[in-house]
Parts: C-alpha cells; structure tokens; sequence
C-alpha cells in the first residue's frame, strides 16, 4: 500500500535524504507535500520531479517568485502559518517533521492534533513543548516516530523488550569535531573549525549543535517524552566511529543496540516503512574494515551543554523552551561572528539561570518563554 507523505523542510539536509528514500521505494511512497523557509529555487526543483498536491514556502516573497514558475497542479501556500496549513490541508499519511529549530512547532503540533503519524527529525517540538504534545497522542491517535539515529536506535531496540524492563538507555555521540580539543582550543575556534563533523552530514545549526555537544543535551530532553524515561536511566556515552547509534540495557543485564553506517536514510527508511523493513539504500557495514569500536565518558568540563541539558529534563516545564531558543539565538550569533565558539553554551546558561521558571506551562507560556529567551540573548550580547 503507498504511503502519502509531507516533508516540511523538504530542502534541507534531512528533506533531501527523505526524498533519496521516496525515490528508492519507488511506487511504495508517494510524495504529496513539501515545504521550506525560504529556497524557493531548491523548492521549485523539488516540485517539478514530484508534483505534490500542496506546497509551502513560509517566506511570502520567495513565494512570489516560485509562484512564477509553477505549471499548475501543485497548491502553493504562503507566509508563516503556511506549514500548518499545508498539515491541515494535505492527505497525507505520514508528515515528516524536518524543520530545524522550534519553528517546526505549530505544523508540528498540527499533525498531533490531526491524528497523523508524525516522523520527527524537529527533536526542538518535544524539547520545547513534550509536556504538551505527548498527552495529545493518546487523545488524537496521532503516533510519533523518530527519525534521528539515536533515537530511531533506542527505538528499534526497545522493540526486544517491554518498557518495564528497560533498566537505561545509551544515546551514543561521536563527540564532533572537538573531541580530542582542549577547551582552550575550543574557545577560540572558527565557524570552518566546528562544522568539519568527523562522521556525519547534517546541517549546519545541527552540525554545530554537535560541535558544542548541545544535540546530545537535546536528545535527552527528546528521549524522556518520547520513551517515558526518568531522566537519570539516560546516559551519554561517546562512540567516534558513529557505528552504534544508541543501546537498551534490559534489567537482566542484556543490552541490545542497533548499528549501520551513519546515513540518515537508514532511520528515515524506518520510519516511512514501520512497523515493516525494506531492503535499503545505504551502503552496509564493512565487516572485514572494522577493527575496534571506541566509547568514553563525555567530558562535563568541556562540554558543559550536557550538564545542562540533564537540568532542564529534570526540571521540565519552561526549561526546555529556554534552553533550546538560547542555543538557537547563540549559535545564530557564532555563525555570524558576534560571538566566539567557547561563548556559545555560557550564554546559554546565563539565560536558562536567569528565567522565571514555570513548572506547569500552557502552550503560550512555552511560546512566550522562547521570545524571552531570544531577546534575553540579545541583551546579554550587548551587554
């Protein structure tokens, strides 16, 4: 049976290697949906090899221009609320959430509240309103599945075993490109410096998420709503190779664990495909070129944004929404060199320190506590 799906963030990384899969699948997937930002060109290629019924481009002057090269036969929706309404509006079965950042939010809860199966690469939507769309799930039949490795990982392996049984979880992190820097070194290094990833091809907010280890302090939050976990059965461990994507330690002491090379269309396969499996379209693991697999302990010292990130899952509320518009704001600002490397997660922490806590947040409470944070940033930049 096909499966209809809609790719918001159809240009970025992970919206090109959704569509490297629906490509691959063949007649198994058809592609109704697509949106984006701002890249109307990239947007307008899209549109011309799949012809979605609906397509969405939240930058209204960009959609002037793709408007002037469409055909026909495809809807263009346009402006900030374009996502939702292209959710609402699209027949689709499965809406691959790949908006980076909290503004993958709405369209996101949209599909929750339509029912959809959602495959969630926006780790930032659970991050920053988990408390929120988790409960909605049950009510609208609405079903998530994740579609980063990590997570797709514990996922699969938790598969092996009931939920009782499940004594912790491993998130796995190849510690990015800073893993053997001292933290001198790091302070001072370039935007060039910290989107070399060793082992991954992401984006670049993510790839520098992953340089200051702030993806993994993400992951946490995201793997307490997604698998109902207390926060301390969460552990990081860092693995370089990038070839154990994450592990299940069971309560009798067995530990399962899923592995392949690290393509983001493996995961994303999984979850267009679940609860099936089909032969793949990334390359397989090399056996025989596999020597040794490495993991350690990550460094709380140097990378202070997982000591974080253990806080705000532990405090939930409003801290997960403040922590991820700070790191969003901060990184925003290294890319633009106003700030240096070694500046990005302190400032994070000023703010997450300085915030009025709410333990019980409404939906416009998480919303206002994200434009607090971002202005909060702002002044602590200009300070």
């Amino acid at each position: 049976m096909t499966k209809r799906i809609a790719i918001l963030g159809s240009t970025g990384s992970i919206g090109r290697s959704t569509l490297d899969v629906a490509a691959h699948l063949g007649t198994d997937c058809a592609v109704c949906g697509l949106a984006a930002k701002r890249s109307w060109q990239a947007l307008a290629d899209q549109i011309r090899r799949w012809r979605p019924d609906v397509a969405a481009l939240c930058d209204e002057a960009a959609a002037k221009q793709l408007q002037r090269c469409l055909n026909g036969g495809t809807e263009l929706l346009a402006g900030e609320a374009s996502l939702v309404d292209l959710v609402r509006r699209c027949d689709c079965d499965v809406v691959v959430a790949a908006v980076v950042g909290a503004a993958g939010l709405p369209a996101t809860l949209a599909a929750v509240e339509a029912g959809k199966t959602v495959a969630l690469a926006n780790k930032e939507a659970l991050v920053v309103a988990g408390s929120l769309i988790v409960p909605r799930l049950a009510e609208t039949g609405a079903r998530i599945l994740p579609v980063d490795s990590e997570h797709s990982a514990v996922f699969q392996s938790m598969l092996s075993g009931r939920r009782e049984e499940v004594k912790r979880i491993y998130l796995t992190a190849s510690g990015g490109p800073f893993r053997t820097w001292s933290a001198e070194q790091m302070a001072e290094a370039t935007v060039e410096d910290a989107l070399r990833h060793p082992t991954w091809n992401m984006g670049p907010k993510v790839t520098i998420d992953s340089a200051t280890l702030m993806n993994k302090a993400l992951e946490i939050i995201e793997a307490k709503w997604l698998f109902g976990l207390d926060v301390d059965s969460i552990e990081v461990l860092i693995h370089p190779e990038s070839i154990i994507h994450s592990m299940v330690e069971f309560c009798d002491g067995s530990v399962v664990a899923q592995l392949g090379t690290p393509d983001m269309r493996t995961p994303i396969q999984y979850a267009l495909t679940y609860p099936e499996r089909r032969p793949g379209c990334s390359d397989r693991l090399d056996w025989s070129a596999i020597r040794r697999l490495h993991f350690e302990p990550p460094d709380l010292e140097r990378f202070p944004a997982l000591r974080l990130g253990y806080e705000a899952a532990r405090a939930g509320g409003t801290a997960g929404a403040v922590l991820n518009a700070a790191n969003e704001e901060a990184v925003q600002a290294f890319r633009e060199a106003r700030i240096p490397f070694g500046r990005i997660v302190s400032t994070v922490e000023q703010v997450l320190r300085r915030h009025r806590f709410l333990a019980a947040p409404t939906l416009e409470d998480l919303l206002a506590a994200d434009r607090w944070a971002r202005q909060e940033v702002s002044r602590c930049l200009d300070a």
